[in-house]
């Protein structure tokens, strides 16, 4: 049976936003808090969460949570360091990780599962005529997560290994929040 590691990215600053948005709170929780449970509901294990400036908040923010908390000392360096990162805190002992970002506040439970239910060598999420995150990795292309160019997304994988690729629909997926607009957005679509 594939054992799924889940590798939570939080480590940008925010800046378009202008305040670290892991920490917005959305229908009673934070952003980052409600996808680590999602991740941990799902049967994710273990769990990083890759942190950067304020991996002391991060930490006390999901203290009650099965999850291992890194700081990222080169965060501001992109997201490929943070990848990196959390994948030389979880590479042993799983067959496969999903990587998940804390802006994505529609992305569940169920979503989590069906992309760790299918058994291709990458699966990707569908949403807003695109595929990105939330996406699994299994073990054959760890070496390569871990050579990413420090400001290029797993993304880059995806793309260009096409044909290791299943892509599940997910078109809550299109919905993350990069800025101020797009949190009072979220607001207004749950009034």
């Amino acid at each position: 049976m594939r054992t799924v590691g889940a590798l939570i990215l939080a480590a940008g600053d925010s800046t378009r936003f202008g305040e670290p948005k892991q920490f917005l709170e959305f229908e009673g929780e934070t952003l980052l808090r409600r996808i680590a449970k999602a991740a941990h509901d799902a049967g994710c294990a273990p769990i990083v969460v890759v942190a950067g400036n304020s991996a002391d908040r991060v930490s006390a923010e999901l203290h009650d949570l099965p999850v291992h908390v890194v700081q990222n000392a080169e965060w501001r360096c992109g997201i490929g360091t943070s990848i990196k990162c959390g994948l030389a805190h979880l590479r042993n002992g799983v067959s496969a990780i999903v990587i998940l970002a804390s802006d994505q506040p529609f992305v569940s439970v169920e979503a989590i599962r069906k992309i760790c239910g299918e058994h291709r060598p990458i699966v990707a999420s569908g949403y807003a005529e695109t595929i990105g995150i939330p996406a699994l990795f299994d073990s054959r292309y760890f070496d390569a997560l871990a050579s990413l160019p420090d400001t290029t997304g797993a993304k880059s994988l995806i793309e260009t290994h096409a044909a290791d690729v299943a892509v599940v629909p997910l078109t809550e997926g299109a919905i993350d929040i990069d800025t101020r607009a797009d949190y009072e957005a979220l607001g207004r679509r749950l009034s």
